[in-house]
């Protein structure tokens, strides 16, 4: 069984008892938090719609952290400019408990 959840502008596979690293939210480590469920599938059939109105995903908080560093550079060329920047996207990682349907 398997739903679509969507956090942080994202839409995200997720299935019972798998960590996810998704967009940094503001919970503490051990919260449980819920997300809207797009889709559910099970040995039954997809789910979607209506049918999952009242359906959430439960997570338990994990911890937060930062991701692997891209460097972003800019040029101009024939004019001298170069500009050199890295980035590390935050986020939080979270353990799926529950899909309620």
């Amino acid at each position: 069984m398997y739903a679509i959840i969507v956090t942080g502008g994202k839409q995200y596979k997720v299935e019972k008892d798998l960590i996810v690293k998704i967009e940094k939210l503001t919970a503490n480590v051990g919260d449980v938090v819920k997300f809207d469920v797009l889709l559910i599938s099970d040995d039954n059939g997809i789910l979607t719609g209506n049918d999952v109105a009242n359906s959430y995903a439960e997570a338990e908080v994990l911890g937060d952290g930062k991701g692997d560093k891209i460097i972003v550079y800019k040029y101009k060329s024939k004019k001298n400019v170069r500009k050199r920047q890295g980035h590390r996207q935050p986020f939080t990682a979270v353990k799926i408990t529950a899909i309620a349907k």
